[in-house]
């Protein structure tokens, strides 16, 4: 069984009328090469470096004009797309929602908010952002159990692990990893480590650009890269296989011989 997985790499523009734009072009390339599964980078809304608090003023409800143009535009389609997007949220302080979706078809299949906040490397995302509460439920995409992390969960291997656990056979993960002393690194080691010590695929997927790494990949369960792209704005397609998935699996049992139980939330 095979998934054919498109990394839609971009660097994300200050008016989400320019994002939607390329989202639509990429959507529309990914299409026609036949794509299942198309992965967007992190906070694909707006974007400026010279001013962090534009997630809160660009932010928009999941009916609002972005997602509501982007799932028209989807009807026709059955490949799933997934991104994050700032959403507004009840606070009394004005704080948003970092909100990854899956679409599908005109519709939204599923939602997660980012549980683990970027507030590291001398940035604070929680200034303007509420971490989620929820460990996201997986997205089926042709026989393929999808979980869903954001950015900076990759840092945390819980995540990963109960994902797996609750029968994951691939990670995908929008980004926006910022550049900085061993970044790079860092987004090398600690991808490959969630596949590898998982036996399953990580899709992750980084916004380019003057501020962030780019580097789209995909990772199969050996820890083997088989798809990646540059620090420049591409659409990268790579087919995963479930074969690759049981043969990791029968010759690294890791799961099978681990001697922890499944992790869980502090507030579950």
């Amino acid at each position: 069984m095979k998934l054919k997985v498109g990394l839609g790499q971009f660097s994300v523009a200050k008016e989400w009328q320019e994002n939607l734009q390329i989202c639509q072009d990429y959507m529309s390339q990914a299409n026609e090469q036949g794509v299942d599964l198309l992965v967007f980078p992190e906070g694909i809304l707006a974007r400026d470096i010279a001013d962090p608090d534009l997630v809160r003023r660009a932010a928009q409800p999941l009916n609002g004009p972005f997602m509501t143009e982007l799932l028209a535009f989807s009807q026709s389609m059955t490949m799933t797309v997934l991104m994050t997007v700032h959403v507004p949220s009840e606070a009394e302080d004005g704080k948003v929602w970092n909100v990854q979706v899956a679409i599908r078809q005109g519709e939204i299949i599923s939602e997660y908010k980012k549980l683990h906040l970027y507030d590291a490397f001398s940035m604070k995302e929680s200034t303007n952002v509420i971490p989620g509460d929820d460990v996201p439920e997986l997205v089926e995409v042709n026989g393929f159990n999808i979980g869903m992390m954001t950015c900076y969960d990759l840092r945390f291997p819980e995540l990963s692990r109960r994902l797996v656990l609750d029968g994951a056979d691939a990670l995908v993960l929008p980004a926006a990893w910022v550049k900085g002393p061993l970044k790079e690194h860092h987004w090398d080691v600690l991808a490959t480590a969630r596949a590898l010590e998982n036996t399953c695929y990580m899709i992750a997927v980084g916004e380019s650009g003057e501020r962030n790494i780019g580097l789209s990949k995909v990772i199969d369960p050996l820890g083997v890269v088989t798809c990646s792209a540059s620090e420049q704005d591409e659409l990268a397609v790579t087919t995963i296989n479930k074969e690759r998935i049981v043969h990791a699996r029968r010759v690294l049992p890791a799961l099978e011989n681990r001697r922890f139980s499944s992790p869980t939330l502090m507030s579950e």
